[in-house]
């Protein structure tokens, strides 16, 4: 079997799998047991998510490249 990567959780007492996998017994595994999320960067991530969010309104107007007043030279998606 080639070398592949699934997220997996503890429950409390068995590690289980989020993905199907078929495992032949024996079948050699690292665990790597990840740091958890501080609330602290929680809050940054939800603060992040917001500002995102606030950034796009979903009545605002398309704008073409027709509407760009000075053109980039250097812009190459032409």
């Amino acid at each position: 079997m080639k070398t592949v990567s699934v997220t997996a959780h503890f429950d409390g007492e068995r590690i289980l799998l989020d993905e199907a996998l078929e495992l032949e017994p024996n079948t050699k595994l690292i665990v790597t047991v990840l740091p958890g999320q501080d609330s602290e960067r929680a809050l940054w991530q939800s603060l992040a998510e917001r500002s995102l969010a606030g950034a796009y309104v979903d009545d605002e107007e398309e704008y073409s490249l027709n509407d760009v007043k000075v053109v980039n030279p250097a812009y190459e998606g032409r």
